[in-house]
């Protein structure tokens, strides 16, 4: 990768991001509980969730990242009060198809993805991208099964 390439994929916008990432705090009773990790950069998104009449009332996570992690994790973040699993699931596929078809970034109420659709050609940074919304879509399915 080249230093261009580099400067490229991290933008001010996502470095921006990734200094300002809501909810960054652990929840004291979550409904749901779910980390997960990239094996292939050592990513790590452990996200809470309060889940009330099948939508998320409260939101925390703990980001341990890179800056594109961190960046899809702000995006995220800023989204996922009021959110139900089918709309935290469709983000998640949506991300998915942008980052490895190149398909459309995610729509609303998801919106702000195109700044990481440089990190398409990256495919080591997919994983890291996805956490966030691969542990909230596992969280709201466990707290779900639990209701």
């Amino acid at each position: 990768m080249s230093d261009n390439d580099l400067i490229h994929l991290y933008s001010k916008r996502i470095l921006a991001l990734a200094a300002d990432i809501p909810h960054l705090r652990r929840l004291d009773h979550p409904t749901a509980t779910v980390r997960k990790r990239s094996p292939l950069c050592g990513s790590t998104v452990t996200v809470d969730v309060v889940v009330k009449d099948g939508r998320i009332a409260e939101f925390g996570q703990d980001v341990k990242a890179c800056a594109l992690g961190q960046a899809s994790a702000a995006i995220a973040g800023a989204q996922m009060i009021g959110r139900t699993r089918a709309e935290v699931e469709r983000a998640r596929d949506e991300l998915r198809a942008m980052l490895k078809e190149a398909g459309p970034v995610p729509s609303a109420p998801f919106v702000g993805y195109e700044v990481l659709e440089p990190a398409r050609d990256y495919k080591n940074r997919h994983a890291s991208i996805l956490l966030v919304l691969e542990a909230t879509a596992e969280a709201m399915a466990e707290a779900e099964a639990a209701a």
